[in-house]
This record gives structure tokens, sequence and C-alpha cells, in this order.
């Protein structure tokens, strides 16, 4: 039972560590969108609300790794959806970037940085996934 309480608690840790950061980029777009604005190379009202869009869509995505937080032993399915969805976002933003022309220097580094934000985030997921996953009981 301690094993599988240790699998539980440090897969937690790691989805926690992305929710935490999914959720903090979610809320500063959401409260303070203005310092973002000109990363996305948009400007005024408009602008503002896009990016609070975005942290919107931000906490949307969230919640299954609030349900694969909770528990990642018994909310598996949560767990690779968020190991999934973060996969996407990591393909996408590659895809992206490498459409953009080279002169598209902030929207280049914009993208990096999300790059490289869903990378870590994907290698702690699949890290809490391969520690949480099911063991075959070795009956005698």
């Amino acid at each position: 039972m301690a094993t599988r309480n240790r699998r539980r608690l440090f897969s937690s840790l790691f989805i926690g560590i992305v929710l935490f950061w999914n959720l903090q980029a979610a809320f500063l777009f959401i409260v303070t969108p203005s310092p973002y604005i000109s990363s996305f190379q948009l400007e005024g009202f408009s602008g503002k609300v896009l990016v609070q869009g975005f942290g919107i869509l931000f906490l949307m995505w969230n919640i299954p790794y609030v349900f694969a937080f909770w528990n990642p032993l018994q909310n598996r399915l949560s767990l690779i959806e968020a190991n999934l969805m973060q996969l996407i976002g990591l393909v996408g933003e590659t895809l992206l970037q490498s459409s953009l022309p080279p002169g598209e220097a902030i929207l280049r580094a914009t993208a990096a940085r999300f790059i490289l934000f869903d990378g870590i985030g994907l290698l702690l997921l699949l890290l809490a996934l391969w520690i949480s996953r099911p063991f075959k009981s070795h009956s005698s």
C-alpha cells in the first residue's frame, strides 16, 4: 500500500507542477492581459480581449489535469487525455512556428516560449503516466 501511495503522490506532484504553470498562465492572461498583447503582435482593446480569451481557453483545457492531479491512479483516463492535449499543443506550436516567415521574430519568440512550456509539461506528464501505470498482480 505504501508503494501505491508513493506512486500517487509523485504522479500528482508532476501533474501539479504542470497544472500550476497552466493555471498561472490562464489567470495572468485573464487578469493582466496587457503585458502579453504585444507578444502576439496585437494591440488595443481587441488585443486585450483576445489574450483574455486565451486565458479562458487555458482554464477550459485544464479540466482533465485537475482530475488527473486529484488521483492519477483512479483517474488514469484524465491523465492520458492531459498527455494527449499537451502533445497536441507541442506539435501544433512547433508546426506553427515552422510556418512563420524568418522576419517574424516576436511571433517566433512567443511560439518558442509555448514550445518550451509544453515540452517540459509533456515530459512531466509522461513521467506521471509512467509512475502511475497499473502493475500486474503476481498471484501464485
